[in-house]
């Protein structure tokens, strides 16, 4: 990584304009919110992802709590919400539970579901049995790039994979921007499932999500996008971005619109 950030700092001509030809949409980082230049415009959708660390020994009694309660209380009409996907992780965290919202409204949904929830017996059961069984908990508020497909509902079976970048401070505008291009690379096989970046909880984290039918699979498509000429160059501009990564490979629950 040493090298390479010194090769970039001796071609920074070359990265200028390479970066500018880039911009899907000309914009000045220094007059408008990141998230405002990054997000979908056409949509004002709130995402939550939620990660509890679970006792190893109840991580059976938890899915199973999990797969009873949450489709009857977030399938009711009168929350502007839906669960975009649930699994546990394979590999990477153990005994990890992932969940991801989706609220239809932005902030306000969010703050009307979480209203009605403090009202919901049920759900306040569910919640003091459920915390029993936990380690630790966290969330984000996060939004979607304005370039990465919805994520909607899919057939499966297939693993998902959820890549988490935590990303230098002031740089999430070069990512996003390098990514708009990245993106096209990666659509051949239909495994671009989703992209976030988050508002509230671990700032300048960026989530990649991806379906693939097995582990060899998901080997066999990272290897081809090498093979594309460009490929290898975003990877070069986009490294020097992050500080750290984490790879997630995940097993959908069977209430999982992503299967």
């Amino acid at each position: 990584l040493l090298c390479r950030g010194l090769g970039s700092s001796a071609h920074r001509p070359r990265e200028d304009s390479w970066l500018k030809s880039l911009f899907v949409r000309k914009v000045d980082p220094r007059k408008d919110a990141h998230s405002n230049l990054l997000a979908k415009r056409e949509t004002s959708s709130l995402y939550k992802l939620q990660f509890h660390n679970v006792k190893p020994e109840c991580l059976e009694a938890y899915n199973k709590l999990c797969q009873e309660v949450l489709p009857k209380i977030h399938e009711e009409k009168h929350y502007p919400c839906a669960l975009v996907g649930t699994w546990n992780t394979w590999y990477g965290e153990q005994d990890q539970a992932v969940h991801l919202w989706r609220y239809e409204g932005g902030y306000p949904a969010l703050n009307e579901v979480m209203s009605k929830l403090r009202q919901n017996k049920e759900f306040i059961e569910f919640r003091k049995e459920r915390g029993n069984m936990l380690l630790s908990r966290k969330n984000q508020l996060l939004l979607e790039f304005s370039f990465w497909n919805e994520p909607v509902p899919r057939d499966g079976p297939n693993i998902y994979e959820l890549r988490s970048y935590q990303l230098r401070p002031g740089t999430m505008i070069e990512w996003g921007n390098y990514w708009a291009r990245a993106i096209r690379f990666r659509q051949d096989s239909n495994e671009a499932v989703g992209g976030f970046f988050s508002q509230i909880g671990q700032l300048y984290m960026v989530h990649h999500l991806w379906a693939y039918k097995d582990l060899q699979t998901r080997e066999d498509i990272r290897n081809a996008a090498w093979h594309k000429p460009g490929w290898d160059e975003l990877v070069y501009y986009t490294v020097p971005l992050i500080q750290e990564m984490e790879s997630r490979i995940m097993i959908p629950l069977k209430i999982s619109p992503l299967q």
